[in-house]
């Protein structure tokens, strides 16, 4: 490990702090993601002299805004980020359940190699997204996802889960308020934002719920149509 990878190592577990066994489990993931990078994509080249900050503290900020939650979904889930990470937190929590759903093969097969050496509670599902979140939506407590698309969209592919129950945990970008204005024209939005621990602008977007605005025009009307019956 470099001098700036420790340096960076000790500021990123001074704002998130874990336990002992989550540092080592996190350990374990860093140092696979080093070496699969050199093959494979995984993070942006130049943000791994600050792996700790700018994507495992990043990532470890989500776990107190979900409360006691165990059953998380992570959408998109890339490098492992959030998922990974959160995955490595709650597993000192015997009902913990991560689902990471990606789609890409070779990334898939990173995330289940990372979960088998950090001995992770995660499922890995190499799927699209749209095509799997309605059968995995029941029983979800949050779903996540990091640099995944833009809120319209992204609300579009969490919508099962949030349909369901789930609180949504966003990791967006400087751009976040108009990102909701844009998503207020098609849906009614129950959220909140939390400036990024790690800085640079950064928000995490707490969705506790997400309407259509179609959906309540259709039962509206239908509503209005009733009326209409005896």
């Amino acid at each position: 490990m470099s001098q700036t990878d420790s340096s960076d190592r000790a500021h990123a577990l001074s704002l998130t702090p874990v336990s002992r066994e989550t540092e080592q489990r996190l350990d374990i993931i860093v140092a696979l993601l080093e070496k699969w990078q050199r093959t494979i994509n995984l993070v942006a080249p130049a943000t791994l002299p600050v792996v700790w900050t700018r994507h495992v503290a990043d990532s470890l900020q989500l776990i107190p805004l979900a409360g006691a939650a165990t059953r998380w979904v992570d959408l998109g889930s890339g490098g492992g980020f959030p998922g990974l990470v959160v995955a490595a937190a709650l597993a000192e929590r015997p009902d913990a359940d991560v689902t990471l759903v990606e789609s890409d093969s070779r990334k898939a097969a990173f995330l289940r190699e990372a979960a088998r050496l950090a001995d992770l509670p995660v499922t890995v599902v190499p799927s699209r997204i749209e095509q799997v979140a309605g059968a995995l939506a029941p029983g979800v407590e949050v779903v996540s996802a990091r640099a995944l698309a833009p809120l319209p969209r992204l609300l579009q592919l969490a919508a099962p889960f949030l349909a369901q129950g789930a609180t949504g945990l966003f990791l967006k970008g400087q751009d976040v308020d108009n990102e909701l204005t844009e998503s207020a024209k098609s849906w009614r939005i129950n959220s909140e934002t939390s400036p990024s621990l790690t800085g640079g602008g950064g928000h995490v977007l707490i969705v506790r719920s997400a309407v259509p605005l179609s959906a309540e025009a259709a039962a509206d009307d239908g509503f209005s149509q009733g009326g209409h019956h005896d």
